[in-house]
């Protein structure tokens, strides 16, 4: 437990820094956390004898980070179809067989991991109205980044801490057994309760803002269990080990890859209109 306090007190201070500065700086750690979670995706599907292509998958992303560092919506888009093309001529080519399976499992994660990383680079490079707290001046990037990280941890801390008091009814016995639904209440509940505080704070309005919390209580713990289907399918408990005591970039991002998205398309339809 004491481990799994220090690991997390240091990657929360990381990410104020790394939120805050935004730009470069924020786009190199995005990068660095999206390729950590390709390698953990495709090692986690290796167990169960699989192959996917790990450079289509490490261009791909690549393409696509630089893309949403760049603001070019087309090269995103380009970079997801040339890795596609490029990992059945990896099956082809290098391997002298197509492997429809490694195929369909190296393009759905470079989907599945590329494009929420590239949202979450776009969303902390958005421009708009400043926030003023009692901390600080925030602009407008830095402020949907926080809410969708609080949110998301707000999710994830209110579900555990409320199942473990009251759960007694599964919420998904066949993929999490471990989960609740008195636990998915607590966290929707808590999640609300956190963005309206923002919002209040943010002069944001507030009936959005609970739009917004039970939004991302409802897709990170969805992000949470396809996680969890995935490594149940391979066998393994934890996608790594390089966070001490939390696992690894895929099981602490699992939730993120649902709810960068989401806070993206939020602010594009709700705070900028």
């Amino acid at each position: 437990m004491i481990t799994r306090i220090i690991s997390g007190t240091i990657g929360i201070a990381l990410a104020a820094y790394v939120i805050q500065e935004g730009g470069t700086i924020f786009s190199i750690a995005a990068a660095i956390l999206a390729v950590l979670a390709w390698f953990e995706f495709t090692r986690a599907f290796s167990h169960r004898g699989g192959n996917p292509t790990l450079l289509s998958g490490l261009l791909g992303i690549g393409g696509m980070l630089y893309g949403a560092y760049l603001g070019q919506l087309d090269m995103i888009l380009l970079a997801l179809m040339a890795s596609a093309v490029l990992a059945l001529l990896t099956s082809v080519i290098l391997r002298g067989d197509v492997s429809v399976p490694d195929v369909c499992i190296s393009v759905a994660g470079i989907v599945y991991i590329g494009l929420p990383f590239a949202h979450l680079i776009m969303l902390r490079d958005l421009s708009g109205a400043a926030y003023v707290t009692p901390i600080e001046t925030f602009d407008l990037g830095t402020v949907m980044v926080w809410i969708m990280f609080i949110g998301t941890w707000a999710s994830d801390s209110f579900a555990y801490f409320a199942g473990r008091s009251f759960g007694s009814h599964r919420l998904a016995p066949a993929i999490s057994p471990n989960k609740t639904i008195e636990g998915f209440l607590g966290g929707l509940i808590g999640t609300i309760a956190a963005l309206v505080g923002l919002g209040y704070v943010l002069s944001m309005p507030l009936t959005q803002m609970a739009g917004l919390g039970a939004a991302i209580a409802v897709l990170g713990t969805f992000g949470d269990l396809v996680e969890s289907l995935m490594k149940r399918h391979v066998g393994i408990k934890d996608s790594g080990a390089i966070i001490p005591g939390h696992g690894g970039i895929w099981d602490r991002f699992d939730s993120v890859l649902f709810t960068a998205p989401l806070v993206y398309y939020y602010t594009i339809y709700f705070v900028l209109r």
